[in-house]
């Protein structure tokens, strides 16, 4: 296969990242504020780094971690964040590999606590700073960790950071093994950061905004975690302020909102006074209206500290074995992204590939997603800001991971679950976008260990974020289902593969839909996965059996009320060290409608339209005459259109855009209808094209029109 580009130029993007960092992995943050009354400095620690590999795990003991070891020939140089699985040489390699970065710290950092946030490393890293052992971060390679390096700083001069890392497959940690089905790209593989701060600052904040549809209020409750890592008590105020988004406008605004003491070493949370904002904009797929919470320390009137934190108010709810969104019965259709599946970057994407993915999910009329592993916040940011929903998922992935055990799952396993789940949520539990919490995938939910672990994961979800919804997408619902630890979820989600994975056909797929939702009557099912993998000889077909599968299966859905959603599996072929086709960095499984590269494939459209709520957009008429004519689907997906528009842009001259035009529409219900005329200056229009646009922006359907 030819390489291609896919519109981003890696040589241009490293030189980007690379822009703040000095060359050759010295990284000066001299000069820049840092004291502790200047609040938080958050400093990127991107760029160059050294890198190197150690098959023979031989790195400590030869003192690899020490500031005095040069770094020689043997150490490449490399931007991070960065795999080594997308490199040739390193593309089959598992096992321990080494970093280094140097930087000069100010002299003004000595009376300051000095963090390093680390977004992911895959999957345990081991952390030197100036040859001492700072930390560890060991079996969790999805979410993020933060490390106090203040002790071992070295103000006003040269400082040596070195992390190991190991991708090695472990069966104590989740995903377990080798029983995973994705890329093993083991490194630094999200972004890094210094955080400078005062020796009292704010660690997280916390958000919970309910709606009140019926009285136009919203109530909010926020909780600021705090820390004191000084040898004095702290005696603190704390005030806030939340300024919507849209308008730069502050609604709200108390200072101070509490008083509070900190003893030296003490880790507080502490839950500000209750509070309501009138008449709130609600955050929704298609108006995704956010809100600015800032929150600041001070002692004495001085600013020790603050924090910023994003957020939306809405509601995702079950009822009727529906889901409402603020309200609203919804039915919600999307398709999976397996991040990390190009491979000139692997799961080390930058926020160019990240963005360009994910409008190119808007552009399917994806609203609605579920991803297998915990998200970079680039991707949770992205879906905030744009309106897609998602489920994050914490990486149990497969039968396989509870092989071998009986009632109980493994003691090891069981932890590093639960690790990653509290870390998944404490970080992103403020995200309007995550509308549940899922805790495995594919386990053989009737094995009693698999069951005894997914219900220990849900009811520690439900202790940590009890107003979000909590899941798990079950492959093991084709025979007794109500056996499954489905029945403990909030919504049942189903991984449907018949005529790929599954023998049988659509007719024994609806049979089997209907048995699931005889057990589940109060629940709403979710096709949590459903496609054609090209993964085996006896796959025929190709692009074209993709869209028979994806058209035919969609239409038993639409036929079934008690479908909540469906997510079509997957959005690109992706990376996975179980690939079928492919070697090295494009070892893979052919299961999208986009390559490796992005590249659209004629499945792409297919699916778009698939997924829009338009069941059909027709134009009419003849040059100067024109009408457009629209049609809401009753069934998959439908909602409320609301702030649509319709654009038409004429062609002529002979073949060149002349004009363009815009109207909005009416607000429509799920099998509504409208006509609106296409008035168009353009005497004879060699073709028009028309779209039915959302209030994002992105296009729900697509006309032509030719003379």
């Amino acid at each position: 296969m030819k390489k291609k580009s896919a519109g981003i130029n890696r040589r241009k993007f490293l030189k980007y990242s690379a822009a703040s960092s000095a060359a050759l992995g010295a990284f000066s943050l001299s000069g820049l504020p840092g004291g502790p009354a200047a609040g938080e400095d958050r400093l990127p620690l991107g760029g160059t780094w050294r890198f190197r590999t150690d098959p023979q795990g031989r790195g400590e003991a030869e003192g690899w971690q020490q500031a005095g070891q040069a770094a020689d020939a043997a150490w490449s140089e490399d931007a991070v964040p960065h795999t080594w699985k997308v490199a040739e040489e390193t593309a089959d390699y598992l096992g321990q590999a080494w970093y280094r970065k140097e930087f000069d710290a100010p002299s003004e950092w000595r009376d300051c606590t000095v963090r390093l946030e680390f977004e992911a490393v895959y999957h345990t890293a081991t952390i030197w700073f100036n040859g001492q052992s700072v930390g560890s971060h060991t079996g969790k390679g999805y979410t993020a960790f933060i490390i106090d390096i203040s002790a071992a700083l070295l103000p006003g001069e040269r400082n040596f950071l070195v992390v190991r890392v190991d991708n090695s497959f472990d069966k104590n940690i989740l995903p377990r093994g080798d029983s995973y089905d994705w890329a093993a790209d083991g490194g630094i593989i999200r972004p890094v950061s210094l955080l400078v701060t005062g020796r009292t600052f704010i660690e997280r904040v916390e958000v919970d905004a309910v709606p009140d549809l019926q009285g136009g209020r919203a109530d909010l409750d926020f909780r600021v975690i705090l820390h004191n890592s000084g040898d004095q008590a702290a005696g603190l105020d704390v005030g806030y302020r939340v300024i919507e988004e849209a308008s730069g406008l502050i609604v709200l605004q108390k200072s101070p909102a509490a008083s509070v003491s900190l003893e030296p070493g003490m880790t507080r949370e502490v839950a500000l006074p209750h509070t309501v904002l009138p008449y709130p904009k609600l955050w929704h797929f298609d108006h995704p209206n956010l809100y600015h919470l800032e929150v600041e320390i001070r002692s004495d009137s001085r600013k020790l500290h603050s924090q910023a934190a994003v957020f939306g108010i809405r509601t995702f709810e079950v009822r009727d074995c529906g889901f409402y969104l603020n309200g609203e019965r919804v039915r919600l259709m999307g398709v999976e992204r397996m991040g990390g599946s190009h491979p000139d970057f692997g799961m080390a994407e930058p926020v160019d590939w990240i963005e360009h993915d994910h409008r190119d999910l808007k552009e399917l009329n994806c609203v609605f997603t579920r991803v297998h592993w915990p998200q970079d916040s680039r991707v949770l940011d992205f879906c905030d800001r744009h309106g897609i929903l998602i489920h994050l998922e914490v990486p149990a992935w497969g039968p396989e991971t509870f092989q071998g055990m009986k009632n109980e799952p493994d003691k090891n396993v069981m932890q590093n679950g639960l690790e990653q789940l509290r870390e998944m949520i404490a970080r992103d539990r403020n995200h309007p976008c995550i509308f549940a919490w899922g805790v495995a995938n594919e386990i053989d939910g009737q094995n009693p260990a698999a069951f005894n672990f997914a219900r220990r994961m849900s009811e520690e979800a439900a202790r940590l974020d009890p107003r979000r919804l909590r899941t798990y997408a079950s492959n093991s619902l084709l025979e007794t289902p109500g056996k499954d630890v489905s029945g403990l979820m909030d919504f049942i989600e189903f991984n449907e593969y018949y005529e790929s994975w599954v023998p049988g056909t659509v007719a024994d797929m609806r049979k089997n839909l209907e048995a699931i939702h005889s057990a589940f009557p109060d629940k709403p099912l979710v096709i949590s996965e459903y496609g054609y993998c090209q993964c085996r000889p006896d796959r025929t077909g190709g692009d074209p059996r993709l869209i028979e599968i994806m058209r035919t299966h969609n239409a038993v859905f639409r036929e079934c009320d008690f479908i909540g959603g469906a997510i079509f599996f997957c959005y690109n072929d992706y990376r996975t060290h179980i690939g079928d086709k492919g070697q090295g960095a494009l070892k893979q499984r052919v299961h999208g409608v986009v390559d490796l590269y992005g590249e659209h494939k004629p499945s792409y459209e297919a699916l778009r339209q698939e997924s829009s709520p338009l069941e059909s957009l027709e134009i009419s008429g003849s040059a100067g005459a024109l009408k457009a004519t629209l049609v809401l689907r009753a069934s998959l997906p439908s909602y409320r259109l609301e702030g649509y528009s319709l654009r038409w842009i004429a062609y002529g001259n002979p073949d060149l855009p002349m004009e363009q035009h815009a109207a909005s529409l009416p607000t429509l219900e799920p099998g509504a209808s409208a006509s609106l005329e296409l008035p168009c200056a353009l005497e004879k229009p060699s073709r028009l094209r028309v779209d039915v646009l959302r209030p994002t922006g992105y296009s729900a359907a697509t006309a032509w029109w030719k003379a």
